[in-house]
């Protein structure tokens, strides 16, 4: 590095070590630190503003890899030079299989040709791009690029990393001042990171011009006040580029405060909009949409409000038209909320998704073809009943039971939610009156298949059942983007979804028995390289060999019954707290059966049938189902064990009823030797009453019977 370049340009970190900030991204364990040192990095887009670090993270990346690196700036390339890079890294990977990465700054400065030539290289691997941009790439990249590539937000330095740089370049004797005797106040220095703004190369710019113009004392001293500070530096603008991020950032802002019932905030950003020069107009639209996306029939007053603050912000101007724009604002923060109107596009979904639905034949126009066709019979004019209503159907006949709107508990249309609720169920049990049979009855076959899909849907759908599961679990979490995730348990990667979609800048572990390893691993090699979680057995060893910087902030899953009873669960709790975070979040779900096979024999079996079965032996194996069931005691003691260890945990109960259809397998399963129905609950039974057990259990074969689940959610922070 030359000992002429600026300041700025001497400092850059040279390793992941010496950088500065965006722990967010980069600290010990999260997902794209992990793949720079493991030399992994997949095509990524850094994107943030000036002086946060995305070319030295760049340079970083090419000090630690393989590959070939090559850079180019957009703002002085053509599509020659994008075309030469292109041709050398076809050449190296067919000649000598070496891999090329292509930087390139400001990559948002290509035009769409340009970006569309880069598509193919980076589709078929020829290509790994790293592009950086101060620009958000939703905006300015090609979707194309955005969609092959890993987003990751650099944001600005805080006050503290600042200071940090700061202090490196006054004591490096390499590449700062280290060699000087330079002595900064601390007004001075505060003001120099307090007008940076975030930005590291603005900081180190001012630093170098203040040490650089400011003469020596007679022993060489160097003193940079507060005077010389401000001189250095230029005085703090406003950031607001109305076709930049901070554009879309305030009005972001401002909107999300509309949502969010905060008048004040709203106020801030309306103003800080107004004093940066927004135009009144646009502002006004964003709350017309507001007005009905985000308070709608809450309160059906708030479009009619902002039009008409409009038009008189139209007849008054500025500066007196800020009290409309501003009661505007106000009326649309304190009123009411509720976005139901958004079950349009549930409707349109519906038809783009079902095939050409025909009028009903009551709801048709009488007055062409009724006589022909019947058109408009059977219609009931609502005026002539009471309430001005009447239950008949008015959807398609194959979306009948179909809901598309569902009102809140809010405003106008929380004061109409009932009767709404109310006049549904009627029109539903009307259609089920339709109907030749009662869908309801088991075993019938209902004239109205369409409904029957839509019950089947709605009790025994086991995949959407789990979801809800999964959904629930991790309801109670405070999700960041950045945080390291435990799963504990997984059998599936069901259990990590909600985790992998939430904490893309962080990383996901799943925990699980050597058994499902396997099926786990397939599963997880179906997800792209940079969204694969990693994976550990669930022993204490596997937690020690973990780095001991990696620390989770969140830790969860859903415990099976099974594993619950397992006495070496409760071992791994002291490895898993000692590499959680203080105020780590725990979610875990456990779920144990509340009965078992023999009782569920004993609710499904008819009277007459019962009457010819050993009823006292069937009530003492419901007793052993039940010993084997229980699990209080284990969950006490979990709980515990984990306030012993810091964590602050609360439990929630609720019980579930699921249905089972007894097949051949299931029954084989029961008594298989191997099962732990047989080994546990039926140990103690000779071979007599085993075979008598098994002879009325048969009876079940293609029955449906019902078993209740008792869920737990156990939730908890660590507090040590």
């Amino acid at each position: 590095m030359q000992k002429n370049s600026p300041l700025a340009d001497r400092l850059r970190p040279r390793t992941l070590d010496e950088f500065v900030g965006q722990e967010d991204i980069l600290a010990e364990g999260r997902l794209l630190r992990r793949s720079i040192v493991a030399d992994k990095v997949g095509n990524l887009l850094l994107y943030g503003p000036p002086g946060v670090g995305k070319t030295t993270l760049a340079r970083i990346i090419a000090s630690n890899t393989l590959s070939h690196f090559s850079v180019l700036n957009a703002t002085l390339a053509g599509i020659k030079d994008l075309r030469n890079e292109i041709d050398s890294a076809r050449e190296r990977l067919n000649k000598y299989s070496l891999r090329t990465i292509l930087f390139i700054d400001e990559v948002h400065r290509f035009n769409t040709g340009q970006q569309d030539a880069l598509l193919p290289w980076v589709e078929n691997g020829t290509l790994t791009l790293i592009g950086a941009t101060t620009e958000n790439p939703y905006f300015e990249v090609n979707k194309a690029l955005v969609s092959r590539a890993r987003l990751f937000r650099l944001k600005s330095l805080n006050a503290e990393a600042l200071h940090q740089l700061l202090i490196r370049a006054l004591n490096d004797e390499e590449r700062g001042y280290g060699k000087k005797s330079i002595n900064i106040s601390n007004d001075a220095s505060n003001h120099l990171v307090d007008v940076a703004n975030g930005d590291a190369r603005t900081l180190l710019n001012a630093l170098e011009l203040a040490v650089e113009s400011t003469p020596s004392n007679k022993d060489g001293l160097i003193t940079v006040d507060l005077k010389i500070a401000e001189e250095s530096i230029q005085e703090r603008a406003v950031l607001y580029d109305k076709g930049g991020d901070a554009h879309y950032d305030t009005i972001s802002a401002f909107i999300k405060s509309l949502r969010g019932s905060d008048p004040d905030a709203a106020l801030f950003w309306l103003a800080q909009m107004l004093e940066a020069g927004e135009n009144p107009r646009f502002i006004f639209r964003r709350m017309l949409i507001s007005a009905v996306e985000d308070i709608g029939l809450a309160d059906p007053q708030a479009i009619v409000v902002v039009e008409s603050c409009a038009a008189s912000f139209d007849r008054i101007g500025l500066p007196e038209g800020i009290y409309p724009i501003a009661q505007a604002a106000l009326y649309l923060a304190a009123t009411d909320k509720s976005n139901s109107i958004k079950g349009v596009f549930n409707a349109v979904e519906a038809v783009r998704n079902s095939q050409k639905q025909n009028v009903p034949s009551h709801l048709k126009d009488p007055n062409r073809d009724q006589e022909a066709f019947g058109d408009g019979i059977g219609y009931k004019y609502p005026h002539k009943f009471a309430e001005n209503w009447i239950p008949q159907q008015y959807l398609p006949e194959t979306l009948k039971t179909d809901v598309f709107w569902k009102p809140s508990y809010h405003g106008w249309e929380g004061e109409r939610r009932s009767v709404l609720s109310e006049r549904r169920a009627e029109q539903l049990a009307a259609i089920i009156e339709a109907s030749e049979q009662n869908p309801l009855i088991i075993n019938t076959r209902p004239i109205n298949k369409d409904f029957d899909k839509w019950l089947i849907r709605q009790v025994a759908k086991e995949g959407e059942r789990l979801k809800q599961l999964m959904m629930k679990l991790w309801s109670d979490v405070n999700w960041q983007q950045n945080q390291r995730v435990l799963v504990i348990a997984s059998s599936t990667l069901l259990w990590s979804l909600k985790p992998l979609k939430e904490v893309p800048e962080g990383g996901v572990i799943l925990v699980s028995s050597i058994e499902n390893h396997s099926r786990l691993i397939s599963e997880i090699a179906d997800l792209a390289p940079m969204e694969r979680p990693g994976l550990i057995d669930s022993t204490v060893e596997s937690f020690t060999k973990l780095d001991e910087n990696h620390k989770f902030e969140v830790v969860g899953g859903r415990i099976p019954w099974k594993l619950f009873a397992d006495k070496d669960f409760g071992n791994l709790w002291p490895a898993i707290t000692q590499k959680c975070t203080k105020n780590s979040q725990l979610s875990l779900l456990l779920t144990t059966p509340c009965s078992g096979p023999a009782n569920a024999l004993k609710e499904s079996l008819p009277i007459a049938t019962l009457e010819n079965i050993d009823i006292s032996l069937l009530n003492d194996l419901i007793i052993h189902e039940q010993k084997w069931l229980t699990q209080e005691e284990k969950k006490t003691n979990l709980l515990l064990n984990l306030d012993e260890l810091g964590w602050k945990s609360s439990l929630e109960e609720w019980t579930e009823l699921i249905y089972l259809k007894v097949d051949e397998k299931i029954l084989q399963r029961w008594f298989s030797e191997k099962g732990d129905y047989r080994r546990i609950v039926l140990k103690e039974y000779d071979k007599e009453s085993l075979n008598y057990f098994k002879s009325i259990f048969d009876l079940l074969n293609g029955k449906t019977i019902k078993q209740s689940l008792l869920h737990s959610k156990l939730l908890g922070r660590l507090d040590y």
